[in-house]
């Protein structure tokens, strides 16, 4: 019986080392990539900074001085100096090759800005949530309060009530005017 125990044992070692464990409270080892690796928010922020500049006068007013330089030069400038003839095959590649850039790269930062928007809408549902909770919070305690002051006794309520008694006072002296014993239990005894 022990011999069989100490057999699967060695049989457990024996599997334990041939096959490596997988721990799954460490991260796995990096795999070797063809393809280069890129940080795909370095990425996105330079496709933003490009969108935003794609979107300004003054990406217009370069693009067309550009155009303008490009068209006047293979138009007015010496047939040995011109690079580009009138149909102007290379400016229509280059304008071309401009818009397949520009069009993703704006997609790709309107995308970036709609994930931004929807954390913030959703933050803001999230504050909005909070905000009304604590809004009903309080007015159930000013509720209670106002329920509670009804029962307490006021300034006002203790004023007009001491008034009263005075009164009430000044009106049993002017009945009884003298310095009799009107309360006196002595006869009682």
């Amino acid at each position: 019986m022990a011999a069989e125990r100490e057999r699967d044992r060695e049989r457990e070692r024996e599997r334990e080392r041939a096959v490596p464990r997988i721990r799954l409270d460490l991260p796995r080892e990096r795999r070797s990539r063809l393809l280069p690796e890129y940080d795909p928010e370095a990425f996105g922020r330079l496709s933003e900074r490009i969108a935003r500049f794609l979107g300004t006068g003054r990406f217009l007013v370069w693009m067309t001085l550009t155009v303008v330089v490009w068209i006047g030069w293979n138009v007015f400038a010496p047939s040995s100096l011109r690079f580009d003839e009138y149909p102007f095959i290379f400016l229509t590649l280059a304008l071309s090759l401009q818009a397949s850039y520009a069009a993703p790269l704006i997609l790709l930062a309107q995308n970036r800005q709609d994930d931004r928007d929807r954390v913030n809408l959703e933050q803001d549902r999230k504050q909005n949530e909070r905000s009304i909770a604590d809004t009903e919070y309080l007015t159930r305690e000013i509720a209670a309060l106002r329920m509670g002051l009804g029962e307490v006794a006021t300034r006002d309520w203790i004023r007009s009530e001491l008034q009263d008694l005075l009164k009430e006072l000044e009106e049993r002296r002017d009945l009884f005017p003298s310095g009799e014993d009107r309360g006196s239990d002595v006869p009682d005894r």
